[in-house]
């Protein structure tokens, strides 16, 4: 299988993980994230703006009450020059992974390990407000269309770890993927990943993929243990 670049990743992004609302103000695409995070919040440009046009894009974020943030995606050189000419700088870049789902389907969940459910329980909620996962991104979840499931991982018949899973079209994302700290390093993450694949899967996904950042030293390990290669980057400017 030839995997998707970092671009074709981009409406999986947004399609899994999804804004209030988007709306465009001249060449800007503007979303209103409602507390959500950085990637339902950020502005992306249009190869066609202008340098002129800035100012209209920060306008439209204040009026939502948000700061001025922007997704720096390949081919956006020229927005990332005037935004550090402007002060903004580099936060959180990204990398987006892939690997074709059969690569992960390959191997059976062990039993009573990992489970799909929708909507997420309680516990679930918990494990991720533990890790700075509240309400609003909740909320995130709960308007994303389309087919998409939690899941929720058992270690030593304990919770021990939540994800969130959506498709866009034959791509699955997932994202919010938490290990207790308890459980971490005895296998929850991997089986929060298959369980995840299985079900997405069983909807027709061929491709699995995910967005994390570069830095995210537990995380990325993991990803490049079980096959999954880096298709693209992207990252944030902030002022």
């Amino acid at each position: 299988m030839i995997l998707p670049a970092g671009p074709d990743l981009y409406p999986v992004v947004e399609g899994t993980w999804a804004p209030v609302r988007a709306f465009r103000v001249g060449p800007w695409m503007i979303r209103e994230g409602g507390g959500g995070g950085q990637r339902v919040s950020a502005a992306t440009a249009e190869p066609s703006f202008d340098p002129s046009d800035l100012a209209m894009a920060e306008k439209a974020m204040r009026d939502l009450g948000q700061k001025t943030l922007f997704m720096i995606r390949e081919g956006d050189a020229q927005l990332d020059a005037l935004l550090e000419r402007q002060g903004y700088r580099i936060h959180d870049p990204v990398a987006l992974y892939a690997i074709d789902i059969g690569e992960l389907t390959s191997e059976k969940v062990p039993p009573v390990s990992a489970f799909s459910i929708w909507p997420p329980l309680a516990i679930q909620k918990d494990i991720w407000r533990e890790a700075g996962i509240g309400p609003e991104r909740c909320a995130v979840m709960d308007r994303v269309q389309g087919p998409k499931t939690s899941i929720l991982a058992r270690h030593n018949d304990q919770p021990a770890g939540a994800g969130f899973i959506a498709c866009l079209k034959q791509t699955a994302m997932i994202h919010s993927v938490e290990v207790v700290p308890s459980h971490r390093r005895q296998g929850v993450g991997s089986n929060i990943l298959r369980q995840a694949a299985h079900w997405a899967q069983d909807q027709g996904a061929t491709v699995f993929s995910l967005a994390v950042t570069r830095s995210n030293e537990k995380a990325n390990p993991l990803y490049t243990s079980l096959g999954m290669q880096v298709v693209g980057y992207y990252h944030y400017r902030v002022k």
